[in-house]
């Protein structure tokens, strides 16, 4: 009785802040100083169509080093508490699932490459991208034919994409303007899939280096229900 009070008494206090905090916003009629500048300079600086990946990957480089570090900790964590292994099997896909992966696999690792390589002209980029990969590994495990895949390959993927990133971060900050700074490689035509000096190869180190970390994570949950 008393656990479901403080329940209840927990539930109205963030009723209350969530409340106040609708009440009292309103929307801002004017962008601010910041987004003001990304989206007068954005275009000419980096040549990127989209300003969302430009200001990710260009402007707030440190910070997307700092959230795939999160990830990266998050897929260690899930590999030491997940690392013991179950010997039994995994009761077999259903043919229906085993045929229909083989007919949407292939659409889905399309749509995440495509993502990941269109991340600086539409909406898109590394995370989205490494996520649709993720997602197709996750259907080959369900169906079964993603055993023959192992988790070593996929940390050697993660581990180069991830040092390579840092690579050209500290390339752009000696050579450039300043850490990830796109204009160490020539800027091209914006609007041409070569284009926007590095962020289209730093979208890519970020897709192959979530989609490894997901996809690792799935492999431990996976191997500690059963052998996947």
């Amino acid at each position: 009785m008393v656990r479901k009070f403080l329940v209840f008494l927990l539930v109205v206090a963030l009723g209350f802040v969530f409340f106040t905090l609708i009440s009292d916003y309103t929307m801002p009629e004017t962008l601010g100083a910041t987004a003001r500048y990304y989206g007068e300079n954005g275009l000419a600086e980096t040549g990127a169509l989209n300003l969302v990946t430009a200001v990710l990957v260009t402007y707030r480089g440190l910070d997307t080093l700092g959230e795939v570090t999160v990830l990266f900790l998050v897929a260690s964590i899930f590999g030491f508490y997940l690392k013991q292994e179950n010997s039994r099997r995994p009761s077999p896909a259903s043919p229906l699932l085993y045929t229909a992966s083989g007919m949407i696999l292939p659409l889905i690792l399309l749509t995440g490459i495509y993502i990941i390589v269109n991340g600086h002209l539409s909406p898109g980029g590394g995370f989205q991208g490494g996520a649709f990969l993720a997602s197709a590994f996750l259907l080959a495990l369900l169906a079964g034919t993603g055993r023959s895949v192992f988790i070593r390959f996929f940390s050697v993927i993660e581990s180069s994409s991830g040092f390579l990133y840092v690579l050209l971060g500290l390339a752009g900050l000696f050579f450039a303007g300043g850490f990830l700074d796109s204009r160490l490689l020539p800027g091209g035509f914006p609007g041409r899939l070569i284009s926007a000096g590095t962020i289209p190869l730093v979208s890519i180190l970020i897709g192959l280096k979530v989609g490894t970390e997901l996809s690792s994570m799935l492999i431990k949950i996976t191997h500690s229900e059963g052998e996947a």
